[in-house]
């Protein structure tokens, strides 16, 4: 059922199929018998499936409806990861020990269960030398491989050359 739905006098439709609170069908009616039926009962007239022929509306209580619709809603974002992407730059002249110290961040990422962008930035006459940067790469995924995998394979992108690596699937 989605955020739209008509409700009571707003139901266009002449005729309605009726189903009740319960559930049950109560059949096919003129919508102003079937406002009534509701009224009588204290509920609304929910219009549940628009499309139908004739539309589908259904007996119930609007207001705690879209509580609880907002309850489930907020449930799900609740449990719902948020995957961010976490980027890292390395140079083609980084010494080891800065990489080490890189590597471990890399690892602290992944096992939070983000992905990282990992970019060798080439200034002024390192361009000439790209083995250098995919080197450094490829030393960061050896060191990596237990954390993560190759999300994507290092590209140029003027001049940088990235790759990302993702957590390992569980």
């Amino acid at each position: 059922m989605n955020q739209t739905n008509r409700i009571n006098r707003r139901i266009l439709a002449s005729e309605v199929r009726v189903i009740g609170e319960d559930g049950e069908q109560i059949g096919i009616l003129r919508t102003d018998k079937a406002i009534q039926l509701a009224e009588e009962q204290n509920l609304d007239l929910v219009e549940v499936s628009p499309k139908a022929v004739p539309p589908v509306c259904r007996i119930m209580d609007y207001g705690r409806f879209k509580y609880e619709q907002s309850k489930k809603a907020k449930e799900e974002r609740k449990r719902q990861t948020v995957v961010k992407l976490k980027e890292v730059n390395l140079r083609p002249k980084t010494d080891e020990h800065d990489v080490d110290f890189k590597v471990d961040h890399i690892k602290r990422f992944l096992s939070e269960g983000n992905k990282v962008k990992l970019s060798v930035v080439f200034k002024g006459r390192e361009i000439s030398h790209p083995d250098q940067g995919r080197k450094i790469l490829e030393r960061v995924v050896k060191e990596v491989a237990q954390e993560g995998v190759i999300e994507q394979m290092p590209i140029m992108e003027g001049k940088r050359m990235l790759m990302i690596l993702a957590p390992k699937p569980l």
